[in-house]
């Protein structure tokens, strides 16, 4: 089931970023509009964006790590599938979901932290495919979408701090006999 979910949201995401192609009346799309900013702006922009996606991708590794063990919901080196694009505008949703269920799982973050941890992932998420649609919707779900993603950021960074290191036990030091 969830494979045919992801596989059905990255197709329409495909339709989404194609949408100039089959209705170019509609305007020029995202990746348009990127590109209408000329060569070398657009190419800083998105050199720009993948290096916070980076930087953001870092903070949910290092807050994942940090789970206690068996709490995970998955791998910790998984949220860098957010650079598999398209197929990471559906999985967005799938790595802020496993996230907020190995916070909970991991029992050290309050509820009410993880609860809206998870609303403001899931919000960015939506909002996000939301950039994707052509005209004033796709601006409006951008505007909203980023402020969004910054501030579950910034809960993310904080939730990572928050949890201690999770470290297997030292091993013993060698004793000298005297």
């Amino acid at each position: 089931m969830i494979a045919w979910v992801k596989a059905a949201g990255t197709a329409a995401v495909t339709f989404l970023l194609c949408q100039p192609l089959w209705a170019p009346q509609w305007g020029r799309g995202l990746l348009g509009e990127v590109g209408g900013l000329g060569v070398p702006v657009a190419l800083a922009v998105v050199l720009v964006f993948l290096g916070l996606v980076a930087l953001y991708c870092r903070a949910l590794q290092r807050m994942l790590e940090r789970v206690r063990p068996g709490a995970a919901e998955r791998s910790p080196a998984s949220v860098w599938w957010m650079f598999a694009i398209p197929y990471n505008f559906t999985e967005d949703f799938f790595i802020v979901h496993a996230g907020a269920r190995s916070l909970a799982a991991d029992g050290r973050v309050d509820r009410r932290f993880v609860r809206r941890w998870a609303v403001l992932g899931h919000g960015w998420c939506a909002f996000q495919i939301l950039s994707l649609f052509p005209g004033a919707a796709g601006y409006v779900g951008g505007a909203v979408a980023v402020p969004l993603w910054v501030a579950h950021w910034g809960l993310t960074a904080r939730a990572g701090r928050t949890l201690t290191p999770v470290r297997p036990p030292a091993a013993p030091s060698p004793t000298v006999a005297g």
